[in-house]
């Protein structure tokens, strides 16, 4: 028969337990809409998306409907559930996603889009709309790609256009309206299609000319030519989550994230956000540190990233540094500004970020040189530029980033190697500081992308893409510098689907069905089958990278994100000229045809709401400071790791204690350094899938605090499946948990099957001296000795009991019960009791 999968079987099975501090699971039959909230990609990444963090709360926060989470499984557990005849299901209930009313897909990024056929197939849903049936989810999707959702047009029912805080409840009670009515699905598209900021792409019609371009979009109600983007006028006041959702395992951007801005007006030609999300929309200083205080105080991340399109610009920047900085260095926060401009960056605020511990530092000046950010209306000036990096570097920063990007309009020879030269000046620009100064250059291949001025532009090919980074790669090489470069597939692909049309759609199912899924990750890309399906489906994809006519017709006409035609016309002729177009949120406005200077319009924050802190507390020299917090015994906790945290690694049940502990406001100490952690001792590590119900864990402090009321604190910030249930003081010398161990008991369920003479097997055991056995270990075998490790053996009834000294516990259970170590692992080993060497513990 057959082994049945195990979760154990996967790279990182934290990735589906779900279960997590923050996240909500309502009582389905207490609730009209259902909404499943499906990010195209892997956990990591959407549990980094703080769009779909706002969403989750404002669902939730609407009694009458639920919101869970689904995202992309990786390629293991998707092989995994296809593989068992199992479905996508949500986090939260665990419910297949084809039992919501709505599943709604956050298109981040054009490479994502084989991800969310996968994720409709795996739900056992038809991909195209036009296949499913009436009881079928609504399939809607939002997010940046949907200001050009056509190639993805024939696989969802809805789109929306814009800010979705508003709308999204909108659509939800359209829904639940058309639900009480028992409507068709055709009546509940067109109810949806009177919400302004909700596209529905069966509501139009596209009609092509020979040549391939488009015709016309023609609207089947004449009433509603086009879509018109939702705007969120007040940032300050629109809902954020307070309490987020604190994963088991480390996200790509693993800290407190907090929207401090939203819009950038700058005006950089190549950048779609700049122009899809314009009015500048700030949050007040003082909102956002009482957002960041409920943030620390339910997440207990350690870092806090300010996030704007351009946070530098932020108008109360230096401000709100000096507050944060001021408040939380104590505490050993560090503040993050991943989006920066060279023009905004001051020494006093490069001060600021830099007194807790230096974050990476990026900057961006897009293009080498000089004429060519005139082109882009980059407003960087060289000088200004280099004088930021030496600033940086002589702050203690030794490595910069430089983004760059290649094949932007009008670029040439020069421009590349004035790239060059640039790169070469940062890096030189910190030679004489301490420590030493590198430089990495990165580049990306430009673009163009929808309602921006360079969406007439042609992009660069694979074959001139190459040539170009070739070019970079040897001239930096010559700088001593390094060189990290974009696919040229990738960007190839990008490119098609950025400014595609619905034929894509064809192209788009052809590769999913022949297994490409996670484009955008360089070790999953297969550009040989998206080869094979452009050749199946008879389009050839070069022709979507060619430069468009000032009047032809493009497939997102009929979508309006607020910024006329003419003005992206307007700024395409500046940027041929060289002719800059200042930023309008302090200025002249610059007629983009936006605002209505009533509700939508630029919202700045005012920085004397917000403070700096009092500096009384730095009067105080810290040698004069007590030093006898330093004579403290430590804290000793037994502490469990049962449930779901049995599928945490070492590492992750580790980040789970240390959040825990932020967030009970324990007196932890930390040690020295630049890089201060917390003083938090573990023992050794359990085998994943082994739970526990004695753990040992020590914690330092810096001032007195009573294991009891230790134990309390922390047992209300633990998960499920985590508790502390014995706490008491430890010597400050004592021995580490993992050298105060003497013994650990584990019960193993002895499975049906197991062959006859398992005593026999156990008492030969103990009689051995030596017990050698061989184990395969990375590909490569070893001899082992098992004897040393064990201390007693016994079997009771339908259990195994194991007390070892040392090594592992799967691996001897293993050997014991002649069965494959993974087969073991889903069993249930539990260790339930240590036993501690000749050392006191006090127990309060």
């Amino acid at each position: 028969m057959a082994q049945s999968s195990s979760i154990y079987d996967l790279k990182r099975p934290a990735r589906y337990l779900g279960g997590e501090r923050g996240s909500i699971c309502k009582d389905w039959t207490e609730v009209e809409v259902t909404f499943a909230l499906a990010f195209p990609d892997v956990y990591e990444i959407g549990m980094s998306h703080i769009g779909s963090a706002i969403l989750y709360r404002v669902l939730n926060d609407t009694p009458w409907i639920a919101a869970e989470r689904s995202y992309t499984p990786w390629p293991d557990r998707e092989a995994q559930l296809r593989g068992d005849g199992k479905l996508l299901t949500s986090l939260e209930s665990g419910r297949n996603l084809a039992e919501f009313d709505i599943i709604g897909f956050s298109l981040q990024y054009e490479l994502c889009y084989s991800n969310v056929l996968m994720m409709l197939d795996l739900s056992g849903l038809a991909m195209r709309s036009s296949e499913r049936g009436e009881e079928a989810p609504l399939i809607v999707v939002g997010g940046p790609c949907a200001f050009n959702p056509e190639p993805l047009a024939d696989f969802f029912d809805c789109a929306i256009i814009g800010d979705g805080e508003e709308v999204i409840i909108e659509l939800c009670a359209a829904v639940r309206t058309s639900k009480a009515a028992g409507e068709n699905r055709a009546t509940l598209l067109k109810r949806l299609a009177a919400i302004e900021g909700i596209y529905v792409p069966s509501h139009f019609t596209v009609t092509y000319r020979t040549d391939g371009r488009i015709t016309e979009i023609a609207p089947k109600d004449p009433q509603q030519p086009k879509v018109r983007r939702r705007v969120l006028a007040d940032l300050d006041s629109a809902p954020y989550p307070e309490q987020p959702i604190v994963p088991f395992l480390q996200t790509v951007h693993d800290r407190v994230a907090i929207e401090v801005a939203r819009g950038c007006t700058r005006g950089c030609r190549f950048c779609q956000a700049g122009y899809i999300y314009r009015p500048v929309r700030e949050r007040q200083p003082d909102t956002i540190r009482k957002l960041i205080d409920q943030l620390l105080r339910h997440s207990g991340h350690d870092e806090i990233s300010l996030l704007s399109l351009s946070t530098g610009d932020y108008s109360a920047i230096e401000v709100l540094m000096q507050n944060l900085m001021g408040c939380y260095a104590d505490q050993h926060v560090a503040v993050s500004l991943p989006s920066l401009r060279v023009g905004s960056l001051t020494p006093a605020l490069m001060n600021e970020i830099k007194k807790v511990r230096k974050t990476g530092f990026t900057l961006a000046p897009e293009a080498g040189s000089e004429r060519l950010r005139q082109v882009i209306n980059k407003g960087i000036l060289e000088e200004d530029l280099i004088e930021s990096a030496r600033t940086a570097f002589e702050l203690g920063w030794r490595v910069i980033k430089l983004y760059f990007m290649i094949g932007l309009p009008t670029e040439t020879e020069e421009d590349l190697a004035a790239l060059v030269d640039l790169s070469a000046r940062v890096k030189a620009a910190g030679r004489r500081t301490e420590g030493g100064a590198d430089v990495n250059v990165s580049v990306s291949t430009f673009v163009p992308k929808a309602h921006t001025p360079f969406q007439w532009d042609a992009q660069i090919s694979i074959d001139e893409t190459l040539a170009r980074q070739n070019t970079l790669r040897g001239a930096l090489k010559k700088k001593k510098l390094r060189l990290k470069w974009h696919e040229a597939e990738l960007s190839f692909l990008e490119g098609v689907f950025a400014r595609g049309d619905r034929r894509l759609g064809d192209v788009l199912e052809e590769a999913v069905k022949r297994g490409c899924r996670f484009d955008g990750w360089r070790d999953h890309f297969r550009w040989d089958l998206w080869q094979e399906a452009f050749a199946a489906v008879g389009l050839d994809p070069t022709w979507y990278l060619r430069q468009r006519l000032p009047g032809e017709t493009f497939p997102w006409d009929h979508i309006d994100a607020g910024v006329t035609k003419d003005f992206l016309l307007r700024e395409r002729q500046a940027s041929l000229l060289g002719k800059a177009t200042p930023d309008c949120r302090n200025g002249q406005c610059s007629y983009c045809g936006l605002c209505d200077f009533e509700t939508v319009r630029p919202r700045l924050s005012d920085s004397s709401r917000l403070q700096p802190p009092t500096v009384e507390a730095e009067t105080e020299a810290p040698e004069s400071k007590p030093q006898e917090p330093a004579l403290l015994p430590k804290i000793r906790l037994t502490i469990t790791k049962t449930g779901r945290t049995a599928s945490l690694s070492h590492l992750e049940y580790m980040t789970l204690i240390h959040r825990a502990v932020r967030r009970a406001d324990l007196p932890i100490k930390y040690s020295a350094g630049f890089h201060p952690a917390p003083r938090i001792s573990f023992g050794d590590a359990l085998p994943l899938g082994v739970s526990s119900e004695a753990e040992l864990i020590d914690l330092e402090l810096t001032t007195p605090c009573q294991p009891q009321e230790a134990m309390k604190r922390l047992n209300q910030e633990l998960p499920e499946g985590v508790q502390v249930l014995k706490a008491g003081s430890w010597p400050r010398k004592g021995a580490a948990p993992a050298n105060s161990i003497l013994a650990a008991t584990f019960k193993i369920p002895i499975p049906e099957d197991t062959v006859d003479g398992l005593e026999d097997r156990l008492r030969h055991f103990l009689e051995q001296d030596a017990v050698m056995t061989t184990r395969i270990k990375k590909d490569r075998a070893s001899q082992l000795d098992l004897r040393p490790w064990v201390l007693d053996l016994q079997r009771d009834d339908s259990f195994l009991w194991m007390k070892m000294h040392s090594g592992s516990p799967l691996f001897l259970a293993a050997y014991l019960l002649e069965k494959d170590a993974e087969l073991v692992r889903t069993l249930g080993i539990h260790k339930t009791a240590v036993e501690l060497k000749n050392t006191a513990m006090h127990v309060d």
